[in-house]
């Protein structure tokens, strides 16, 4: 099983100091927060994509190319990339390339986003947003996997002879995360390739996850990737944590208050008890991330929000160190008990070449 970071790169005052960073400074923090994550041996890093402030990731291949070249083992994703308003030839060279940059640790999570407005700032229209997230993805799936490419459909131009460059790695396309919140749509979409469904559930109630993952799982079936069990699941998650727990709290607080996504809602009291948000002992985080495999089953990926709402970085890279010096390796060797031998781990870049490779065998055999 994987574990990881993912950010979502706002740039939010610091509600204890007022104290605002600049994007360089923020920049400069994710990329800090990425090569920490490899140094205390976490498995993936994965940065969203925004094109509006607060936030300031508008290039992720760009960021994790420079991370690439600064770390050695860390699997870079994305924690959206917007299949929507992004054009697919475009996503299909910057992650072919990005492949090659970093040897092939790179995988992707689709998603159409959370903001609005970015549909006509890119010449989109959000009422399409389902079949914009349709029609890229079919036209991406191919652009990595046929070298010549003659396609025509609603959202952009024809393709006449087109070969996107450069290929992928060893001719093996980037793992896709189709992520989503509440779009059935989706999670469908997921199931009919064989793909991964990510379902970022830092907001929702389990009952909620455990549909979403449930019809996903259900539909892989149907499609004939496997059964239910050996469906390809991520989940996210929020933590923050200190030895004591209502120390955790009281520091988290006024972050949490005063955050541009949940501030001035629900309390903390009441998001913790809700959500997946954990703030608390490293004890606590173990034990309500290991009841996720109570409503989605055993699943391939979790990723933590640490890094938000204003936290200031020393601060981000503490709950770093104690979820890959106490939590993760609890986590590993908990999720590892009782779990199917025919529930496949997360792909990565070398699994799907030998699995490739041994398909190529059995054919020639």
């Amino acid at each position: 099983m994987q574990f990881g970071i993912f950010t979502v790169g706002d740039v939010t005052p610091d509600p204890t100091t007022g104290r605002t960073p600049s994007e360089r400074e923020r920049i400069k923090a994710m990329v800090a927060i990425a090569q920490k994550a490899e140094e205390v041996g976490l498995d993936v890093f994965a940065t969203g994509e925004h094109h509006n402030p607060p936030f300031v990731p508008s290039s992720p291949t760009t960021m994790l190319g420079w991370i690439a070249a600064k770390t050695e083992r860390i699997i870079l994703s994305t924690s959206t990339t917007l299949i929507t308003t992004n054009d697919p030839v475009k996503i299909a060279e910057d992650f072919a390339m990005l492949q090659h940059l970093a040897d092939g640790r790179v995988d992707v999570m689709l998603g159409r986003g959370n903001t609005g407005p970015v549909y006509p700032w890119f010449g989109k229209d959000i009422r399409d947003g389902i079949s914009l997230a349709v029609e890229n993805y079919a036209l991406l799936r191919r652009l990595w996997r046929e070298e010549v490419v003659d396609w025509e459909g609603r959202f952009r131009t024809p393709l006449q002879s087109f070969t996107s460059t450069p290929r992928p790695m060893d001719d093996v396309p980037p793992f896709v995360w189709h992520g989503s919140i509440r779009s059935p749509e989706i999670a469908e979409q997921a199931a009919y390739y064989g793909d991964g469904f990510f379902h970022n559930n830092i907001f929702w109630p389990a009952d909620h996850t455990k549909r979403m993952i449930e019809l996903y799982r259900a539909r892989y079936a149907h499609y004939g990737h496997g059964t239910a069990e050996q469906a390809i699941v991520g989940l996210g998650g929020q933590v923050f944590m200190r030895r004591n727990s209502q120390d955790a709290v009281r520091e988290f607080r006024p972050y949490f208050d005063n955050a541009p996504v949940y501030g001035h809602g629900p309390s903390l009291e009441e998001f913790t008890a809700q959500t997946p948000l954990t703030v608390g002992t490293p004890e606590q985080v173990i034990e309500k991330t290991l009841g996720f495999r109570d409503y989605a089953g055993d699943y391939q990926r979790q990723l933590f929000l640490v890094d938000h709402a204003g936290l200031p970085l020393k601060t981000v890279l503490e709950q770093i160190d104690l979820l890959g010096e106490e939590v993760v390796p609890v986590l590993r060797r908990e999720f590892a008990k009782n779990r199917p031998a025919d529930v496949p781990d997360a792909p990565t870049h070398a699994s799907l070449l030998a699995a490739r490779e041994a398909g190529a065998a059995a054919v020639q055999a």
